[in-house]
């Protein structure tokens, strides 16, 4: 079999490596790129539409965000919506919504309104509803069952137009990988149904072993695989002081149209999980979609028949300061709640029952019989354990080896940073191979 050899190999065709792809085309002189996809499409897993909340994460109502955060999200959130922009998507796979963060009770709305007064600055289109405000805006989470205003005080922040809020990063991936081709032309391939099962460096070369029996090498390698990014690190010896957790997002379908724009809770700052919110589904005619619940699951993956049970628990590295993490974690009582309630989530028969209830807090009409469980909608975050600190990191999750090859777990919000992930991939590439990096046309695409 011929060897096919690359300059770069990108592992995982989901948002952050077509985003790779296509910068590599478009903005650096190398010719050789393979972009591997274990599946039969791209972006099948975590980055279909299904699979995540479709929201571009840009730090305005996002409460679990430091302003110092927001003001970095903000910036690298306009990258996806120029590439949008620029190639005509808008109305196609990204949309205009109207998106707020609700705060319900005194204590929340002291603190919203505080957040406010600081986040505006930063954000000055946010707005302030007061209830009565809401009652023509977002009027479904004013009134109750019985169409009397529920009798919390609420406030929320927000905005009814003008941002682009919503995007099928699915839809986006595959746009970026056809740009990427023409660009690059017969040197940029895709290969699907391609797993990747081991990587070994020999001298300066990695090579590749793959579940199709390519025969493929490189000079560089980025895997962008998700959750099984660890678990191929783990393998070659790196990130071993690291584990896994895969924590899996579910939603429920409303029958109906409840909401007219993205509605967000407010954050519990112990957890790290996204705050439940309803948003309008683009994949669904707009129906409300409400979610996600987080439970932990063992396997890296969810639908395609793959249980990835072992890959699981080779990534967790389960051991005493493993424990120690998930021990302390249960103490905390908020925390310990939240993960019982999201284990009842995924419960047939009771499942609903219990999941109205948490989501009364955004529409307090809500009845049972208006929900029903998404089949086969979100997916799986990998959640780092710093095994060695004992401690979740909810920092980048990234390995980066200076060694030719480097890893991308893609945290929250990864898919709105998937092009400054790239970037930060792309410049070391460049440095490592001797490549040239077109920084100004990069900024002219992507930066104000």
């Amino acid at each position: 079999m011929q060897q096919k050899h690359f300059e770069v190999v990108i592992v995982g065709a989901g948002i952050s490596g077509t985003a790779l792809f296509y910068e590599l085309a478009a903005f650096t002189d190398i010719k050789r790129v393979a972009l591997l996809e274990k599946y039969e499409g791209v972006a099948t897993l975590n980055s279909n539409g299904r699979c995540n909340s479709q929201t571009i994460h840009c730090g305005d109502i996002e409460t679990n965000y430091t302003l110092e955060k927001a003001k970095w999200v903000n910036k690298v959130a306009k990258m996806p919506i120029k590439y949008g922009l620029k190639y005509g998507h808008e109305g196609k796979f990204m949309f205009s919504h109207q998106k707020m963060v609700l705060a319900v009770g005194d204590e929340e709305v002291q603190k919203l309104t505080a957040r406010y007064g600081e986040f505006k600055e930063v954000f000055p289109y946010l707005e302030l509803y007061s209830k009565e405000d809401l009652k023509q805006i977002e009027p479904n989470v004013v009134f109750d069952i019985n169409a009397n205003p529920r009798s919390e005080n609420i406030v929320a922040m927000g905005t009814k137009e003008g941002q682009y809020t919503t995007v099928d990063f699915g839809a986006m991936s595959d746009s970026l990988v056809k740009n990427a081709q023409k660009i690059g032309g017969d040197g940029y391939e895709l290969s699907l149904n391609c797993n990747v099962l081991d990587i070994k460096k020999v001298g300066d070369t990695f090579y590749l072993k793959t579940s199709d029996s390519q025969s493929i090498s490189a000079d560089y390698v980025v895997v962008d695989a998700g959750a099984h990014s660890l678990y191929l690190a783990h393998k070659m010896g790196y990130g071993m002081h690291l584990s896994t957790l895969p924590v899996a997002g579910s939603f429920y379908f409303a029958k109906k149209n409840f909401l007219k724009g993205k509605v967000y809770m407010m954050q519990n700052d112990k957890l790290p999980f996204a705050a439940l919110h309803g948003d309008p589904d683009i994949l669904a005619n707009g129906n409300t979609r409400f979610g996600p619940t987080a439970l932990v699951m063992p396997k890296l993956e969810r639908y395609h028949g793959n249980s990835s049970f072992f890959e699981f628990l080779s990534a967790l590295k389960f051991d005493r300061n493993v424990l120690e993490v998930f021990v302390n974690l249960m103490k905390d009582e908020d925390i310990r709640s939240y993960v019982l309630r999201n284990f009842l989530f995924e419960i047939p028969f009771i499942n609903k029952k219990e999941f109205v209830k948490d989501a009364r807090k955004i529409v307090p009409s809500l009845r049972e019989d208006d929900l029903f469980y998404a089949k086969n909608f979100g997916g799986v975050r990998p959640q780092v354990v710093d095994r060695l600190n004992k401690k979740l990191d909810l920092g980048e999750g990234r390995i980066s080896t200076n060694d030719g090859i480097s890893f991308n777990m893609t945290p929250s919000p990864g898919a709105t940073s998937c092009f400054e992930t790239a970037r930060v991939d792309l410049e070391q590439i460049c440095k490592f191979l001797n490549k040239n990096f077109d920084k100004e046309k990069f900024k002219e695409e992507f930066l104000d």
